[in-house]
């Protein structure tokens, strides 16, 4: 590779690149860039001989990139950003998101909560550019920042390295969802009595103690956590039939009770509220489309 000239280099192989990575399937890749199957293959075997790589190797579900290929694609697709962005120069009001994405990294309680307005308000300021959700969460966000998999967060925290910049859009509390047969007629809320007697299923990205054991603990009591579960979108099917509780964000409580028909209940605990935070690399070469994603995410939030 590092005998490789530039001049040497079809460039259009990048385009196959990226369409390759993110659409994990050559024939999915050849639909997205309008030409056939055999020319994504043929370009892969050129990429192969570019970067002394596989890139990708066939699995059960498709095409999953090396080690090398997600190494590269940060990379690739910053220098493919770029050159939009060049064109966009060109006519800035003409396309100049069409063909376009920006990832935002976020836990499926803000995606549940916020990922419908973003979607909605992203389409009316800056029609035909692609949103990404993907999973992150304040203990790895960072790392995901920096690392390139991602160009903006929304997290509880986790900003403090010092190549990220963090923007507070407003603060979270905690409500209960349960399953609205477990409670008497006309029952709005529960006791911290009965709090304590239910079982629990706890939303976490590991272990079995969570903020609220936390609370319980500073007035001397305990509860038990029947199930842990990772994704804030199983409780619905977790909780109904049973009696548990789930203690969870009160963006997420609310949009999950409106849709599931569980009841939203108010935790008779009292939890310390936490800072809803967007988050980005510090740069003074920023891509002003992530800029101005970040704009209209903030003013959502407003």
């Amino acid at each position: 590779m590092s005998q490789m000239n530039i001049a040497n280099v079809d460039l259009n192989l990048l385009k196959v690149f990226e369409a390759l990575h993110e659409e994990s399937s050559a024939s999915r890749a050849a639909l997205r860039l309008g030409v056939t199957q055999s020319a994504v293959s043929a370009a892969l075997r050129r990429l192969r001989e570019v970067y002394g790589d596989q890139l990708f190797v066939r699995t059960g579900r498709g095409l999953a990139p090396t080690l090398k290929a997600n190494q590269l694609k940060p990379v690739v697709s910053e220098a493919l950003n770029k050159c939009r962005q060049s064109l966009a120069m060109v006519d800035p009001a003409a396309n100049q998101y069409d063909g376009r994405s920006v990832t935002i990294g976020l836990s499926d309680d803000f995606e549940i909560a916020y990922g419908r307005r973003l979607i909605e308000e992203i389409a009316r300021s800056m029609p035909k550019l692609r949103l990404i959700f993907r999973q992150t969460h304040s203990q790895i966000v960072a790392r995901a920042l920096m690392e390139r998999s991602i160009d903006l967060a929304i997290t509880a925290g986790g900003f403090a390295e010092r190549l990220l910049s963090r923007q507070v859009l407003g603060e979270g509390a905690y409500a209960c969802l349960v399953d609205p047969s477990s409670l008497a007629p006309g029952q709005a809320q529960i006791g911290l009595e009965e709090f304590v007697a239910r079982e629990h299923i706890l939303v976490s990205s590991g272990g079995f103690i969570g903020i609220t054991d936390e609370g319980l603990a500073a007035v001397g009591l305990s509860r038990r956590v029947c199930a842990s579960t990772t994704h804030f979108a199983a409780l619905p099917w977790l909780l109904k039939g049973s009696r548990a509780v789930a203690t969870i964000p009160a963006h997420a409580a609310e949009s999950i009770a409106a849709l599931s028909g569980l009841a939203l209940l108010p935790c008779p605990l009292p939890l310390p509220r936490y800072p809803i935070e967007l988050g980005w690399r510090t740069s003074t070469q920023i891509d002003p489309l992530v800029v101005k994603v970040r704009e209209v995410i903030a003013a959502s939030f407003n």
